[in-house]
């Protein structure tokens, strides 16, 4: 795979055989994040279990202290006499049956985060096939089906992030935006690898956390020590 010229300068930044302290590599993501736009810094974790299995799946969501960077557009779907709720806590689009049929009839996918109480499940659910694949259908252990629609939504713009594994049994999580320095990245980072360890099943077995690696947007992959951080 060819890389661009700033790619490549980044990367002589890098010791690719080195595991890196979680501050050093941060330190390392700010300065290979060289694009004309604000990148954000991910994080993959890959664990030491196999997500195959019911009883090693790790899952769960977090509202990040320093939040993601990023501006969340919320739907609210819920009974008309949460609507009102929903609007004063900030959701871009509030609505119940009919923004089911918006996103079943014109395939309308303008929010990021989709949110809604217990009692338009049965509404919603018809919905997974669309929003399944695109990471978006809510979920009781995310926090986005709760009858307390306005928290859920207050958290959704403050910056709440879920956590999953992958098929590779591997979570792929962003912590912020380069601007932040590496101050408010770490506890981004720290606050996601707590919950992460909080939440390790009682099935795994041997070493939990496996790999850790930092990136920017464009810039490359930064490995830290994952004795370090579980």
């Amino acid at each position: 795979m060819k890389h661009g010229k700033k790619y490549v300068d980044s990367a002589k930044l890098i010791e690719r055989s080195r595991l890196y302290d979680t501050q050093d590599a941060l330190d390392l993501c700010i300065k290979t994040g060289t694009a004309k736009f604000d990148e954000t810094v991910e994080v993959h974790v890959k664990l030491g279990v196999d997500g195959r299995h019911a009883d090693q799946q790790v899952r769960g969501a977090i509202v990040l202290p320093h939040g993601t960077g990023k501006s969340v557009r919320v739907l609210a779907i819920c009974k008309p006499e949460k609507e009102e709720d929903a609007r004063a806590a900030g959701a871009d689009y509030v609505g119940g049956m009919d923004m089911v049929q918006k996103i079943q009839s014109e395939g309308w996918m303008d929010f990021d985060v989709l949110v809604t109480t217990p009692d338009m499940m049965g509404m919603v659910g018809r919905l997974g096939k669309i929003l399944g694949p695109r990471g978006l259908m809510p979920n009781p252990k995310a926090g986005t089906v709760t009858p307390d629609i306005a928290r859920a939504i207050t958290e959704a713009k403050a910056g709440k992030i879920e956590y999953r594994l992958d098929k590779t049994n591997i979570i792929h999580c962003p912590i912020g935006k380069v601007s932040f320095g590496t101050e408010k990245l770490m506890t981004n980072f720290n606050t996601l690898l707590e919950a992460i360890n909080k939440a390790k099943p009682a099935a795994a077995k041997g070493q939990y956390i496996r790999s850790c690696v930092v990136a920017a947007t464009m810039g490359p992959g930064i490995k830290i020590n994952p004795n370090k951080v579980g």
